[in-house]
């Protein structure tokens, strides 16, 4: 068993605590358990770590706070190094798309983290927004994450607001909470689902093998599925004529409109169902499209661009709401990134 003062530490600065139940410990909470071991850690900030994925119980990923201990069950929980409680401002250019007293609108780059984490302390949207913004957005929704009320991933590109004062985060928050936002996006993925239009109603949780990763659950036996519901639109098909079946497609862009917000959301729903991103590196099949064969100008030109593609194929492409302090209908649109139309153009030429 590893004392509190006395952490196992990794490469990056986390600290690493191992335990074991006994059979005195059958029946307790988790998330209290842990808090009388590891006095240097409150309860409340240990439920948030294993909500976030930080807890492996008997070498799984697992995030149920209230699981009730068995005897002989193995606990693993990594604590991330410690971070800069205040983000710095910096001078980083940012896309403003739209900005008023309680709001800003950016078209956010890729390869830019949101908020400030363990890897990624600098260079965030967040330390872009506070030199931007100044006294304006100190301290709003929390000095770690100031003002952000959503995020899109590091290597999507596209719209995201951020508030500005109080009561636009409270009621910017409030919208996204009850799925009151419009949010569609781009994707361009391998083949094309059939229907060209539906639904994709999947639970979502952390992957019981990578705490990275999330995976589709069965929301009926899971411990603590999240509902998430993506609404898609085949908008173009590419590659028709070198497809192995007739009537299939080797890629498409896709329309997804969310109903819900989860982590990952769009990236494991198309892959779940056969059609993962182009360039995903997570929940995605590798380099390269079946059917795809050198020596043909237009089918080169189309591995080159797939190659060149070191990310997932996402843009935020459309953001609405209702502005929280003036009442105001606000609807944000911005065209993909010259990447991605590239790569769409290369694979329209099939």
């Amino acid at each position: 068993m590893t004392r509190d003062d006395d952490p196992l530490k990794s490469h990056d600065g986390e600290a690493i605590h191992e335990f074991a139940a006994g059979a005195d410990d059958a029946g307790a909470r988790l998330d209290k358990w842990l808090s009388e071991r590891i006095e240097s850690l409150t309860r409340t900030r240990l439920k948030a770590l294993i909500e976030g994925g930080a807890l492996a119980k008997d070498g799984a990923a697992f995030d149920d706070p209230s699981w009730k201990l068995r005897a002989g069950e193995t606990i693993r929980l990594t604590v991330p190094a410690p971070e800069d409680p205040v983000p710095r401002a910096e001078a980083i250019p940012l896309d403003v798309v739209f900005e008023d007293d309680d709001l800003i609108v950016v078209n956010k780059r890729v390869g830019m983290v949101v908020h400030p984490a363990a890897g990624n302390w600098t260079g965030t949207l967040v330390n872009a927004l506070l030199h931007h913004c100044g006294d304006t957005l100190s301290g709003v929704g929390g000095v770690a994450r100031p003002g952000v009320v959503h995020r899109i991933d590091k290597d999507t590109s596209g719209l995201i607001v951020a508030a500005k004062n109080d009561k636009a985060h409270q009621g910017l928050a409030a919208a996204f909470s009850v799925h009151d936002i419009e949010r569609i996006y781009l994707a361009i993925a391998v083949g094309a689902p059939r229907p060209g239009v539906g639904v994709i109603d999947a639970a979502l949780a952390r992957a019981k093998t990578d705490r990275k990763k999330m995976a589709v659950v069965n929301a009926e036996t899971h411990f603590n599925p999240r509902r998430a519901v993506t609404h898609y639109k085949v908008v173009e098909t590419y590659g028709r004529a070198r497809a192995k079946l007739k009537g299939d497609a080797l890629a498409s862009l896709i329309e997804c409109r969310l109903e819900t917000g989860r982590t990952h959301q769009i990236r494991v729903h198309l892959s779940s169902i056969g059609h993962p991103l182009i360039g995903d590196p997570v929940y995605g099949r590798g380099p390269g499209l079946g059917g795809l064969k050198p020596g043909e100008p237009e089918a080169d030109r189309a591995i080159a661009a797939i190659a060149k593609f070191r990310r997932q194929a996402l843009h935020a492409a459309v953001l609405g709401f209702t502005h929280p302090v003036t009442g105001e209908q606000m609807r944000f649109e911005r065209p993909p990134p010259g990447d991605f139309e590239a790569l769409r153009m290369a694979l329209a030429a099939l």
